[in-house]
């Protein structure tokens, strides 16, 4: 009873993070609709927007961003834009201080050592609170160099801090780039399927579990500083708000662009990273799985299960083993569990061959995801000792 209780255990919960939590999601959201508060471009009330970007050697794209961000329909004199150079080492700084902002304020702050982003980000935000600003009426929005802005993006991101009860508003990240040859179909599939979660979980309680870190927007009476060795700062600053009983939603209208990554290899030293942060955030918010509401169920359900899948795929194997003399039942489980765990390996001879098969590259992506989760587990147990890592290559 105890092996059937474990094997089935396990495969439930897995099937509930990945298939039934997200339908769950759409069963309590029928009849809901997003609300969009009372706010046009040209409302006196419009609040200070701090735009807060730490770059790192983003040469190739940030002329692009810039563009974006200062063609915005966000009245200009609102909207001030503060940069810092995470000591690059290519023409960054020379790109940003040569641009025009016309009337939006840019401010470029040089850093001349690698402090990582969470300590950038920290130096910029306190560099702004000494402007004695109001916290309860100022946005901040965090956004990386390859994210592209529309004209409206900055307003569709900052409306619906009209409602008091908001504290954080993700965007909707659109990607490009998608090609057939490596894991970009299977990427921009895992991130259309999460900024749905997203919306749903922000649409339902206003209980969005973790914001996209390619852009999103937060009170700043709600800022909290990051510890310096922390991997995932969009995180640990969403959960916050959550913990502070503030609501957090994505903005379906709030559309950005972002290249989606193309190389498993990249692709998997991104999530291990992430995955690393990830455990800080749980050493961090574990509390909140204990407050039996909407956060705790969200927050299990979509992330803390996901984490510990690669345990409850140890354990849901391991049982299987055990219980394969007990029932026939079982030798056909335990053979679609080898093909699961060997679909990176077969995935990889079809694509030698020149074949591609959907269903295969999504299995191998879930491997390597969960090999990922593994992998930043054992880092975080070793301990993170700085937040400096270099960015994901891009296609572009």
């Amino acid at each position: 009873m105890i092996l059937h209780f474990l094997f089935w255990g396990c495969i439930f919960l897995v099937f509930h993070s990945y298939v039934l939590y997200p339908i769950l999601l759409q069963v309590f959201s029928i009849g809901k609709k997003s609300t969009d508060p009372a706010f046009n471009i040209t409302d006196d009330n419009l609040p200070e927007v701090f735009v807060v970007m730490s770059v790192f050697n983003e040469e190739r794209v940030l002329l692009e961003k810039l563009e974006s961000l200062f063609t915005t329909s966000y009245p200009h004199e609102k909207l001030h834009v503060f940069i810092g150079s995470d000591n690059s080492s290519d023409n960054t700084g020379e790109i940003v201080k040569s641009y025009d902002g016309g009337s939006i304020e840019k401010l470029f702050f040089q850093f001349e050592e690698r402090n990582g982003k969470p300590k950038v980000l920290n130096k910029l935000v306190k560099i702004i609170f000494e402007r004695d600003i109001e916290p309860d009426s100022t946005v901040f929005i965090f956004t990386d160099a390859n994210v592209i802005f529309t004209s409206a993006t900055i307003f569709e991101l900052v409306k619906q801090f009209k409602y008091e009860n908001i504290g954080q508003v993700g965007a909707n990240i659109l990607n490009i780039g998608e090609r057939n040859d490596g894991i970009s179909q299977q990427e921009t599939s895992y991130i259309k399927r999460e900024n749905k979660m997203k919306y749903l979980e922000g649409l339902n309680w206003g209980a969005m579990i973790g914001a996209f870190g390619a852009c999103y927007a937060l009170r700043a009476s709600l800022w909290k500083y990051i510890p310096d060795d922390y991997q995932v700062e969009d995180f640990y600053l969403g959960m916050h708000v959550l913990s502070k009983n503030s609501k957090s939603k994505l903005e379906m209208k709030a559309i950005c662009y972002e290249d989606v990554s193309n190389d498993m290899l990249e692709e998997f030293r991104r999530k291990v990273r992430i995955q690393t942060g990830n455990f800080q955030n749980l050493r961090e918010y574990w509390p909140l799985i204990f407050r039996f509401d909407a956060v705790a169920f969200c927050f299990l359900s979509h992330k803390v299960i996901r984490w510990l899948g690669p345990l409850f795929i140890v354990i849901s194997y391991s049982s299987n083993v055990l219980l394969l003399s007990i029932h026939p039942f079982y030798v056909f489980t335990f053979v679609l569990q080898n093909l699961l765990l060997a679909s990176p390996i077969i995935d990889k001879m079809v694509k030698q061959m020149g074949g591609h098969l959907t269903i295969l590259r999504f299995s191998a992506y879930f491997i390597m995801m969960n090999i990922a989760l593994t992998k930043g587990f054992i880092m975080y147990l070793l301990g993170v000792k700085t937040s400096v890592w270099n960015p994901t290559k891009r296609n572009v």
